[in-house]
């Protein structure tokens, strides 16, 4: 029903309405009936609550390939025409999306858990020394790495058209859990005596690399698919390189975030891919050169000679346990990471820079 009666002046279901505020100021009520909105669409709960999919029902489900505008205005609300051009700069679903963003989002919010309250700090056992000099280096190098993975979608974030509004709030949980990463890591190293250790340059260039990436396709590839992903299978191994019980919860629960964001980055890339077939060769061009960094970051001595005595459970076995132990790591790491390429829409065989010999691939005669 419309607000204006037949002498013209505003009115609901009969009832006059003011023209003025107390102040005196004019009042519309266009607001009532006069928007596009799909008033009388219900988005019903499910088992869960009212989920994100919940409410992606009628025109609100639907995101749009380009949007036509640059507004914070929520997707599918009636927007005047003089609403202020945001200056988004990442305004192609194709570049931003993953057809699971949604339910991870959910997912995200579901199993928050606290790096203060969630871990058994009290239970810290007291470590060989070579085991706890071995621990603070580990977690030196993820209290470094891990912050990059909250920095990278916080400068990304801000460019995103807010049609995107899903991604984004994906991306928000994946600011916090990547703060909470460099928050356990950085306590682990400091509750048992041990400290801070190492902090090296191969290291800070590899991060450098993913930040300083010219599109957010790139900057995922990089983050999600290469140093997310090779955190996650390090994070996977939490079991043989844990010396204690508090070790082996921390690597449990940052696996399960660090899982999500992988799972985002894999299948938004291949949405990428599907999307715009030019988006490959900026995607390959990203890879080959943080696959360049990244073997120098993965060969750093203070890594992974941490890694080898953790691996061994001391330095008198770190030759003949530790080294072939960390060599197995290694090649696990570089068959997921392939595997997450390909996953993406990504064949990394033909290009890789990284050392295809440790699968037994001959690199002179690669798999196309």
């Amino acid at each position: 029903m419309s607000v204006v009666d037949v002498l013209g002046g505003p009115s609901w279901h009969g009832k006059p309405l003011p023209e003025t505020s107390p102040a005196g100021t004019p009042l519309a009520w266009g607001w009532l009936s006069g928007t596009r909105s799909e008033w009388g669409v219900r988005a019903k709960p499910s088992t869960k609550g009212l989920t994100m999919m919940d409410i992606a029902v009628g025109s609100y489900a639907e995101v749009p390939d380009h949007p036509t505008r640059r507004t914070m205005a929520p997707r599918g609300a009636d927007i005047d025409p003089d609403v202020p051009d945001m200056g988004y700069l990442v305004n192609d679903k194709a570049h931003v999306w993953a057809e699971n963003v949604s339910e991870l989002y959910e997912e995200a919010v579901a199993r928050q858990w606290s790096a203060t309250r969630d871990i058994p700090w009290g239970e810290v056992a007291e470590l060989p020394e070579e085991l706890e000099r071995a621990v603070c280096q580990v977690c030196t190098m993820l209290a470094e790495v891990e912050m990059i993975a909250a920095d990278l979608p916080a400068k990304w974030m801000w460019r995103m058209n807010h049609d995107f509004v899903e991604a984004k709030m994906f991306l928000a949980t994946q600011v916090m859990d990547e703060a909470r990463h460099s928050e356990v890591f950085r306590k682990r190293a400091l509750v048992n005596g041990g400290g801070l250790l190492r902090a090296r340059s191969g290291t800070e260039e590899l991060l450098r690399t993913i930040l300083q990436a010219r599109s957010y396709v790139q900057a995922s590839a990089l983050m999600h698919l290469l140093g997310e992903g090779f955190v996650l299978d390090l994070f996977r191994q939490g079991e043989l390189i844990s010396p204690s019980e508090v070790e082996k919860r921390i690597f449990r629960l940052t696996m399960q975030d660090e899982a999500r964001h992988v799972a985002y980055g894999t299948l938004h890339l291949r949405y990428a891919v599907e999307h715009d077939p030019d988006v490959a060769e900026e995607v390959h061009a990203a890879l080959d050169e943080g696959e360049r960094v990244l073997m120098a970051f993965g060969t750093q001595s203070d890594l992974t000679e941490s890694l080898a005595v953790l691996l061994s459970g001391g330095v008198d076995d770190v030759e003949d346990k530790g080294f072939p132990l960390l060599a197995e790591l290694q090649k696990k790491m570089l068959t997921s990471y392939l595997a997450r390429c390909e996953r993406a829409g990504l064949n990394r065989l033909e290009r890789t820079q990284l050392p295809l010999e440790l699968l037994g691939i001959d690199r002179e005669v690669r798999v196309a």
